[in-house]
Parts: C-alpha cells; sequence; structure tokens
C-alpha cells in the first residue's frame, strides 16, 4: 500500500493504489476544500507534490492550473491517483476566527412569548418546562433562566445565536464555515451527492456536528448547561434544511421539484443529534418552494413585506438568488441558481471572506487604485464584494466592453496610470488588481454569468406583477455577502437597474433575524404559516423568452 505524507503536519498514512489524493485528505482526517465535490472544474483543491513524487502519480485537471502552477508541482487533489509512495504539502486553511460573518441584520421590536414555558411550583422550589402543552422537563433551580436558539444554516456559512427565551435578550453569537462546503460548494451539487445514503449521511453528521460545536462554545462562555436550551429554530434554505435533519434532497433536484419537508414543524432535537435539553425541540420556519426557503421566510418576517406600504424588492445575494416583490402586501417570490462566483470560488484568485480578501476596490478619475483586504493584511486573494466592486469598476471605467471582454490597453482613452496593470497570464489577458493578484477574462465570466441570473430574476419577477423597475419604492439587500456590498458597484455591474439608485439598503442576516422572530413569539409561526401559502411562486423555467433575457442580462 502507498504511504502518502502530508506537510506541513508530517502525518503518514497508508491508502489504496489508485485513490486520489483527496480521498487520502479526507481519510487522514486532514481538511482541503473541494467546492465541485470532486468534479475537476473548479481548481480550488490545488495541492504540490514533491518532485521525487512525480513519478508516483497520474493526475488531470491541468486546465484548472496555470502553467506557472503545473512547473512548480501543483496539481489537483480530486484529479490526482496515488500509485507509490507520494508527499504532498496542503496549504494552510482558512481560519475560522478571521472570516467575515454578518450576524446581524433588521430586528422586530417585539413582546416575548415562546413556545416554551415554565412553571414554577413554590412547594418544591423547582419549574416546569413546557413546550407548547408538553411537559418537557424540570428545573430545580428556581433562579436559572430557559434558553433557546436561532442557528441560520446558509450554503457557505452558519450563525447561531443564544437567547433567554423570558427576556428576549442576544447573550451571544458564533459563525462558522458550512463544513459541508468543503465537498460541495453549491446547493445543486450537495442535492447530488446527498441523493445517495453515504452523501446524505456525511452532510448531515458534518452540519449537525459544527451546530453543537457552536452550542457547546456558547454554553461555556455564558456559563450554562446545554441541557438549558430548549429549543433550536433552524432557519435555511430549503436544501440546508432537508440535509439538517436527515432527510434526502433528491427530489429537489428532479422534476417537479418537489420538497419532503415543508417547515412549519416541530422535531426533536435529540433524534438530529442536536446536544441540547433531552426533550428539547427544534421548529423549522415555513419552507416557501424546492428552492425559496425558510431563510426568505424568515427574511419577510424580519422585514415585514407583508405590512409595507408601496412596492419593496428583497433581494438575497449568494449562493443561490432569492428574490421577492411585495406590491401593498400581496408577494411573490422567484429564485435563481447564481452559482459560487459571487462567494469567490470558481475565481482564479477567489478566496472567502477571511484576512488578506480583498473586500473593496476602486479607480478614480486620474487611474489611481485604492484596495482595501480584510484585516488590512497583504493581498492575498479576492472575496466575493472584492469580486463584485472590481467587475464593476472595470465597467464603469470603460477597461471592459459591454460584453465582458477586456480592452486592448494601448486603446488611448485608456489612463496611463492603468495600462501597466493589463498583463497576460499564460498567453490570455488579465488585469492586476494587486500585487500577484489577477482577475481574469475567465473571472469575469464567471460574474457575468452570476449576475445574469440574479438581473434575469429581478426583471422577470417585475414583469410577473406587471411592474417596471421604476414603480419600485425601495430595495432590500440580504444576507451575509450582500451586507459588504457597494450599492453603486450593483449597478456599475448591471445586477440591479439604474432606477434603483438612492433605493438601496442593506438589511443584514433576516434569516438570523426573523428567525429570532419565530423564537421569541409564537404568534408569528401560525402567521407565517399562513403568509407563506399565499406567496406566488414565480418559476422562471416556465418562462419560453428567459433564454433570451438571460444572455441580455450578461451585459455590463
Amino acid at each position: 500500500m502507498p504511504k502518502v505524507t502530508f506537510y506541513p503536519s508530517e502525518q503518514v498514512i497508508l491508502v489504496e493504489a489508485g485513490c486520489t489524493i483527496l480521498d487520502a485528505v479526507r481519510t487522514a482526517g486532514l481538511v482541503l476544500e473541494s467546492p465541485c465535490n470532486a468534479m475537476e472544474i473548479c481548481g480550488k483543491c490545488k495541492v504540490k507534490i514533491d518532485a521525487g513524487s512525480m513519478s508516483n502519480i497520474s493526475f488531470s485537471g491541468e486546465h484548472c492550473l496555470s502553467n506557472d502552477e503545473l512547473s512548480q508541482g501543483y496539481v489537483l487533489a480530486c484529479g490526482t491517483r496515488i500509485g507509490g509512495d507520494i508527499a504532498v504539502t496542503l496549504a494552510d486553511p482558512e481560519q475560522n476566527d478571521t472570516l467575515q460573518i454578518i450576524s446581524q441584520g433588521n430586528v422586530l421590536e417585539l413582546k416575548p412569548d415562546s413556545y416554551i414555558k415554565r412553571e414554577y411550583d413554590p412547594g418544591t422550589g423547582q419549574s416546569k418546562i413546557y413546550a407548547g402543552d408538553r411537559f418537557i422537563g424540570i428545573e430545580t433551580d428556581a433562579s436559572a433562566s430557559i434558553y433557546g436558539m436561532v442557528v441560520d444554516i446558509g450554503t457557505t456559512t452558519l450563525v447561531a445565536a443564544l437567547v433567554d427565551l423570558e427576556s428576549g435578550r442576544e447573550l451571544g453569537s458564533k459563525s462558522t464555515l458550512n463544513p459541508q462546503a468543503v465537498y460541495a460548494q453549491d446547493v445543486l451539487s450537495r442535492i447530488k451527492m446527498a441523493s445517495e445514503a453515504q452523501g446524505l449521511a456525511t452532510l448531515h453528521t458534518l452540519v449537525i456536528a459544527a451546530i453543537n460545536q457552536m452550542i457547546a462554545e456558547l454554553s461555556q462562555e455564558n456559563g450554562i448547561k446545554r441541557e438549558q436550551i430548549y429549543e433550536l429554530v433552524f432557519s435555511g434554505n430549503t436544501c440546508m434544511l432537508h440535509l439538517a435533519a436527515g432527510v434526502s434532497p433528491y427530489s429537489l433536484g428532479k422534476y417537479p421539484y418537489e420538497p419532503k419537508i415543508y417547515g412549519g414543524e416541530y422535531w426533536l432535537a435529540q433524534d438530529l443529534g442536536i446536544a441540547a435539553a433531552p426533550l428539547g425541540v427544534i421548529y423549522m420556519p415555513s419552507i416557501i418552494s424546492a428552492f425559496i426557503g425558510a431563510d426568505i421566510s424568515s427574511g419577510i418576517l424580519a422585514a415585514q413585506l407583508h405590512r409595507k406600504k408601496g412596492v419593496t424588492l428583497f433581494v438575497d445575494i449568494g449562493t443561490n438568488g432569492e428574490m421577492v416583490i411585495a406590491c401593498h402586501g400581496s408577494i411573490a417570490a422567484t429564485s435563481t441558481a447564481a452559482g459560487p462566483a459571487f462567494e469567490g470560488m470558481n475565481i482564479s484568485h477567489g478566496m472567502r471572506a477571511a484576512q488578506g480578501a480583498i473586500e473593496y476596490f476602486a479607480i478614480d478619475n486620474s487611474g489611481a487604485v485604492t484596495v482595501r483586504t480584510i484585516g488590512n493584511a497583504d493581498p492575498t486573494g479576492i472575496c466575493g464584494s472584492g469580486i463584485m466592486d472590481i467587475v464593476g469598476e472595470l465597467a464603469a471605467h470603460r477597461l471592459i466592453t459591454n460584453r465582458g471582454k477586456l480592452v486592448d490597453p494601448s486603446q488611448s482613452f485608456i489612463l496611463p496610470a492603468l495600462q501597466p496593470r493589463f498583463k497576460k497570464l499564460d498567453g490570455k489577458m488579465a488585469f492586476e488588481v494587486a500585487a500577484n493578484t489577477y482577475i481574469t477574462q475567465k473571472d469575469i465570466r464567471q460574474v457575468q454569468l452570476a449576475k445574469g441570473a440574479v438581473r434575469a430574476g429581478i426583471d422577470f419577477l417585475l414583469r410577473s406583477q406587471n411592474l417596471n423597475a421604476i414603480d419600485v419604492d425601495r430595495v432590500l439587500i440580504a444576507g451575509s455577502f450582500g451586507y459588504h456590498l457597494q450599492a453603486q458597484s450593483l449597478i456599475n455591474l448591471g445586477l440591479l437597474p439604474g432606477e434603483f439608485k438612492d433605493k438601496i439598503e442593506f438589511v443584514g442576516n433576516t434569516s438570523k433575524s426573523g428567525g429570532m422572530a419565530y423564537l421569541l413569539n409564537i404568534a408569528y409561526r401560525d402567521e407565517m404559516d399562513q403568509r407563506v401559502k399565499e406567496i406566488q411562486v414565480i418559476e422562471l423555467a416556465n418562462y419560453k423568452d428567459f433564454d433570451k433575457v438571460f444572455v441580455s442580462c450578461l451585459d455590463f
């Protein structure tokens, strides 16, 4: 059996001949992202092979690597098979403590009236705990509080908040990457992986372990026992809730795209492996459709869309793009598969929003460039908001054509300060954003596809309600990713129409803040169950000219 030595950990394991380096990494319990789930298309699982090991491997996926990377011994872990002893160097994984994840969003003012209640018995000095009418436990310390948690289960990130159910006070929050992203970056790839029993078990176990870790950390930091956490609200998209519940999402990927669970229901925490009160419960808010989940139900609640006067457009931009239009209380919603480009994936120098990621980019009228990174560290890559800024600025300064092609830098209208930033990489034109950090023609294409999907969804949603962009009174941008964006970049890109200028508001993580409302006041559960049934779901696939509109939305 071949021996694999991993650096810098110096861990050594034996593997079966013919297995991939990615398989070996996972067998060793090490972390290496493969967002495309070993499809050899994202290029994010590259590792460096010791020169003396090259004869003991066979590899594919060269198209994801530059000539310079190939000459230095880099290969794709998912496309490289082991035939003998090898030494592999893994990049240092991005640390969660440097990730920039927004946990706050619009918060409703409400009077706590939770599903969990306690009844004090003066005779015994104890309190009986009830979930609705069902007895679930006893608190022997009459002064002890009862707690709940909201968990926003995003495709890319997880956010958990610990709440005192009687006072309504948030005691603390934690955020981390969704560990499922190591195996599969987007919803469609997770549906595919979890359609098989082993894949479902892996993805379910990963997310539950991450939630339990956040429970343990929040409990310890706030001096409580996890057994005092009697209810959790899971707010997330439809696929993520299926995976958290351990339910196969297979039906979400096959016509007629029907969920197996619809939310508005309770689960026993212990049945899902959640380490909270033994008889604690989990509430999952109502799901709108296969691709418009409880995170959007929570967003509607947090933003009070059903009560707003006028016309409000609510957009959650991320790996998925969900849009809701509220017109004098009447609500319609749709979704598009934006893909991973907005999260920094499928981008040559893309990365998550961790230290060193370029998050802000601007060009002034003299051609001077301003770059800001997370943590003010030296640039190591570009995160989603930076990518949007860069492509938006390139479009605004005519450095790319309206079709998205980088222009010839020798043209007279190109400012002298910008001309040296046009470089050839592997024979193809690229733009230098910062030292050794570029955006390529292929990257621009990925952004085009993502923004085209979102813009087409917005246009069709407006069309379905006989509205024009000028009719929209306000635009609410939700989500952790959306919070880092600049309004002008969204318009420069053409992701939002120019008519939305000065109407854009960033409302943060409404999946979490709406989940908090569900947790603290039970009346919202029945109210939103009914509201969700009244929402008009716009299926973009049913519009025969969607393809034409999508193509037109690719232009900058």
